[in-house]
């Protein structure tokens, strides 16, 4: 039985293998700004994509991307809004959403969740290895355990941990009034999402998750996914019926016995094939839900 990648090479791959992620020529990674709704941006480039707050008390950023593409960024916002960067709002703590937080640091307080704070102080380390710790200037000074609101350019924003999906620092962020909510990397709008077991992440975790926030957002709702484009809620249920059926598909068969191999040889049902075009395929996918639903 094939074990999963290395956390270190496996991460690697998840920011590199995909076209979205594979600008290593951070001079040739363009930024480009959409508006969303209300006082909401989003801003797409190398990483992940950063959510964004405007309007009469300044700017307030949702992950950061990667060091190199501070500059730009400084001018995509400054492009929407003049106004001076007053927060940094970490989804998780993996370096395509956090890679530029020494540098925006310094301008404005980081707000994550506590694991988010300890992994990326190397306190809390990956089961597969070492990490090594962020520059203090990037580290989040704002955490909490299970929720925090920030009141921002009029409007509640809602971060809201859920524990053990991507990673086990997730947060999802909810704009009351502007009537948009940012999904971070619980969210690979339309492709199969790398979900981080090494880190505290769970297959069954995401899916309960997901189901959980759907329940929160109305039928109206302009969705920010951690990578892809401005989605719907339509397309959030689509997803979750895909992590639901696929789990259940790999559920299945380890209990009729087959082995991963088995599994990963006989496929999914061919309407996901869309769904692996992304950098997580197929065998990928069947061999992160056959390992999470093999942990205890």
């Amino acid at each position: 039985m094939k074990s999963l990648l290395p956390f270190s090479l496996l991460l690697t791959i998840c920011l590199l293998a995909s076209p979205a992620f594979a600008q290593q020529d951070f001079s040739k990674v363009e930024i480009k700004v959409h508006k969303v709704a209300g006082n909401v941006y989003m801003l797409e480039g190398a990483g992940g994509n950063i959510g964004v707050s405007v309007g009469n008390d300044g700017v307030l950023i949702i992950d950061d991307q990667y060091a190199p593409l501070s500059d730009k960024i400084r001018a995509a916002l400054k492009s929407i809004n003049p106004g001076p960067l007053k927060f940094v709002i970490n989804t998780h703590f993996h370096g395509d959403h956090t890679g530029g937080n020494p540098n925006f640091g310094k301008e404005a307080p980081i707000i994550a969740h506590d694991n988010v704070r300890r992994r990326l102080t190397g306190e809390l380390q990956p089961d597969t290895g070492s990490a090594q710790p962020m520059a203090k200037e990037g580290l989040p000074v704002i955490s909490y355990a299970q929720s925090v609101s920030v009141h921002f350019n009029g409007e509640e924003l809602k971060v809201i941990h859920f524990p053990r999906g991507h990673t086990d620092g997730d947060s999802v962020i909810f704009f009351a009034g502007s009537n948009v909510v940012h999904m971070g990397d619980d969210f690979f709008a339309g492709k199969f999402p790398f979900v981080d077991l090494s880190s505290g992440g769970s297959v069954q975790g995401l899916e309960k998750n997901i189901a959980e926030v759907i329940k929160r957002l109305p039928a109206d709702v302009k969705i920010i996914p951690g990578h892809g484009p401005i989605s719907s809620l339509d397309d959030l249920k689509a997803y979750h019926a895909m992590l639901v059926e696929t789990i259940d598909v790999v559920r299945k068969q380890m209990a009729a016995g087959k082995s991963l191999d088995d599994i990963r040889k006989g496929g999914l049902p061919d309407k996901f094939k869309d769904w692996g075009t992304g950098f997580i395929k197929p065998d990928r996918w069947i061999e992160t839900i056959h390992k999470s639903l093999s942990a205890k």
